[in-house]
């Protein structure tokens, strides 16, 4: 009796192209023994199979368990069609079609396969510095245009050798259709230059570059989403200079090491550490410092931890093969600018920063800096989304309509959903310039080519004097402005699958409110339909707005000033300071907005309580605030008790700051401040989390926003609030400071839509 045989057209979506699946399914279906088709489509991967029903099922079952690492199935649609006696299975051109719904692989990090021919003498591509296959190398950073084809990638400006045709052509081999396949004969080169573009002549430009390393200079090298700049990680006056020419003054740089055993002698690596670091995203993570390390000791100046990331290109694993095994590697930009892509833009805007630079020639067609993470709260968190996880989509619970969202002023990410995904774009940065705004424009125009996407709605800040809401506000599409805070609070519940009310305590810097003060310490009720404001702190002037926040001692001066009126103590911290113009500045109200953040009520704590005076970088005061007590917490607190005022219950400053000037004049350390400071937030906080449980019967608990990257602050909260019998959610796939917020814009904005 014969065998029934059957015909099977499938449509196979997710991250699917580029990532070696059509040889995988070329070499799964021969090995069961059908025949049949496979090609990529706009709308994804499409597969006819035809044979036995028993076959059919096999293969199904072993696409769900062998499918190749790089891969993600979000869904297989299956249809039975007509069969056609095919004799074989092939591997077919691809296919275009009017809807995309196909994902991109973000770039990931050089696999071991690829690691071992680049260091194997015996291979043709031994130390070619761009070598790749199916399951490494660029992505999304070289993609102009969909279906992921080479005539597509910036690899088109690079035709194929017969040898790399070949590969390129085997099904059976590691680098069939692997776009940016290239060897030294018809790929991409590197050559090094002087600070002015001027060739340097030497036959071997890598080893060149670690010999100028080593001497003490400062590199600019072309990489994967943008340039670097480079110094060697152990000479102090080569950091001191790289700080001077980037106008980086005191903020930690990011470091990339050799290997993990490289790694472990600088810093004391978790478990999940190693892992990320690991990880095909490669991302910096954020890992505690040992003592007494070999680095120069202006790496991490007044922080405890050291930002580490691992080789992720061949170019990289290079130039650490040889004597050097740890470099600075930071962003190649002046402070607040894009990072740099273009060979005659880094001349052009670096040649004042650094002596030589290093370029190489396979164009680089959207900027992507470096991920950051950390582990908090026994999870990998990230800080910054950007290289190897951009463009992966955010799954939501259900389908939608199509909403581009363009995020806040700072971090800033934007979005854009389609059915029920989310596709975050790279980190953009602040958006405080006319480079990161076009780039923020050309960001929002590649994800829409790529994805084919036309939103029906764009969602912005309320901010006025957003550059991002200025864009939306100048769009033909329909817009909605939504409440910075109520944007933190639906991204926690978006990536947590939450839809019912929650309690949002939503600690920040800066947020409009729709009151028109700035917002930023906030206890919420909602949900991705609406929100009430049901607690804060009580507004307090910032005396010269963001001047304010540079220098944390105007910020404590208020503070202090309406804690005591005229008669505050002098404290030691604001000695020397220019102290009547900034009370006629509050008095008089003159550019003295009120906020409630708890980012400026940080400031002002550990000003007064003898921290940084003025800051270099965002969040700095409250940084070394926090790591004075080495993340050990005391039992000294003080319940910070809200009034309820109308419908509002107000955490009064006055109380605080006299209990914190006490402390100060009963010859308290800095340490037993920070102490006394975070865990009286964590009961406060919690108190009154259980307050609006009473009143609402609601159990569940969001936090979000840009303190709680603070580690005392939230792990400590995290456990208090369990501990009180809370169901607590917070972010592990998007950042909880303003990268995160374009996530619950889209789900604000497909709700009103819906609504």
């Amino acid at each position: 009796m014969t065998k029934s045989i059957t015909r099977h057209r499938l449509t196979i979506n997710g991250i699917v192209q580029g990532v070696g699946f059509r040889p995988f399914i070329y070499a799964l279906a021969r090995n069961i023994g059908l025949t049949g088709e496979v090609y990529n489509a706009s709308d994804g991967v499409k597969v006819e199979l035809e044979g036995s029903l028993q076959n059919l099922e096999e293969f199904h079952e072993r696409l769900r368990l062998e499918a190749p690492p790089l891969s993600t199935i979000t869904s297989v649609e299956s249809s039975e069609i007509p069969t056609r006696t095919d004799t074989e299975f092939r591997i077919i051109a691809s296919h275009d079609n009017t809807s995309v719904s196909t994902l991109i692989s973000p770039d990931v990090a050089l696999c071991q396969d690829c690691k071992n021919e680049l260091f194997d003498p015996t291979n043709r591509r031994f130390r070619y510095p761009f070598i790749n296959c199916t399951n490494c190398g660029p992505r999304y950073t070289i993609i102009e245009n969909i279906p992921y084809d080479r005539p597509f990638t910036s690899m088109k400006h690079f035709p194929l050798c017969e040898t790399c045709k070949s590969e390129y052509d085997d099904p059976a081999d590691r680098r069939f259709h692997a776009q940016p396949n290239a060897c030294v004969q018809c790929g991409p080169k590197v050559w090094l230059t002087d600070q002015q573009g001027g060739p340097i002549e030497d036959g071997h430009p890598i080893e060149k570059t670690i010999s100028l390393l080593s001497q003490g200079n400062i590199l600019a090298i072309k990489g994967l989403g943008g340039f670097h700049l480079a110094v060697d990680a152990k000479n102090e006056a080569a950091v001191q200079k790289l700080r001077q020419a980037k106008g980086r003054d005191e903020k930690p740089f990011a470091l990339m090491v050799r290997d993990i055993k490289i790694a472990r002698n600088l810093a004391t690596l978790k478990p999940d550490e190693v892992v990320a670091l690991t990880s095909i995203q490669s991302p910096i993570v954020l890992s505690k410092s040992k003592m007494n390390t070999s680095l120069a000791p202006n790496i991490a100046p007044g922080n405890d931890r050291l930002g580490i990331m691992l080789p992720y290109t061949p170019l990289h694993h290079l130039l650490l093969s040889g004597e050097l095994d740890v470099l600075v590697m930071t962003s190649a930009n002046y402070s607040e600018e894009p990072i740099c892509i273009d060979n005659d833009e880094a001349i052009e805007r670096l040649s004042s920063m650094v002596d030589y630079f290093l370029f190489h020639n396979r164009d680089i067609y959207l900027r992507s800096d470096d991920s950051v993470v950390w582990e908090m709260g026994e999870c990998i968190r990230p800080i910054r989304r950007s290289r190897g996880y951009a463009p992966r989509p955010i799954f939501l619970k259900q389908k939608g309509p199509s909403i581009l969202a363009v995020g806040g002023e700072l971090k800033n990410i934007v979005a854009l959903s389609k059915d029920e995904k989310v596709f975050l774009s790279q980190h953009i940065g602040d958006l405080e310039n006319l480079e990161a705004y076009e780039f923020f424009r050309m960001t929002i125009e590649h994800l829409k080519r790529i994805f084919e996407i036309e939103p029906d709605l764009v969602v912005h800040d309320l901010h006025p004097e957003y550059l991002s809401t200025k864009w939306a506000k100048d769009q033909a599409t329909p817009i909605l402005g939504v409440q910075h805070h109520h944007a933190h609070l639906a991204s926690c519940m978006a990536e947590n699958n939450l839809e019912e009310p929650v309690i949002g305590i939503i600690m920040d810097g800066t947020g409009f409110g729709s009151d028109g003060t700035i917002w930023g310490g906030e206890f919420l009720i909602g949900d991705a339909f609406k929100f009430e404001r049901k607690a804060y702190f009580e507004p307090m002037p910032l005396p010269g707005g963001s001047a304010a926040i540079k220098a944390p001692w105007r910020t404590g001066l208020s503070y202090l000033y309406h804690a005591f009126g005229n008669d505050f103590p002098e404290l030691p911290s604001l000695q020397g300071r220019q102290i009547k113009p900034i009370l006629q500045m509050i008095d008089q109200q003159i550019n003295s907005p009120l906020t409630s953040s708890c980012g400026r009520l940080f400031d002002a704590v550990a000003v007064l309580s003898g921290g940084r005076k003025e800051i270099r970088y965002e969040a700095q005061a409250a940084i070394e605030f926090m790591q004075t007590i080495r993340n050990e917490l005391g039992t000294d607190f003080t319940l910070f008790k809200s009034n309820l005022v109308d419908t509002y219950r107000i955490i009064r400053i006055k109380p605080i700051i006299e209990n914190l000037v006490s402390r100060i004049l009963d010859s308290n350390s800095i340490q037993h401040l920070s102490s006394w400071f975070h865990l009286s937030l964590i009961k406060s906080f919690s108190a009154t989390a259980d307050q609006l449980r009473q009143e609402t019967g609601i159990n569940k608990v969001a936090l979000s926003g840009g303190v709680f990257q603070n580690q005392l602050l939230f792990e400590g909260l995290l456990a208090e609030l369990l501990r009180d019998n809370f169901q607590v959610y917070s972010h592990t796939q998007v950042p909880t400071n303003d990268g995160g917020i374009a996530l619950g814009q889209v789900v604000i904005g497909q709700n009103y839509l819906r609504k």
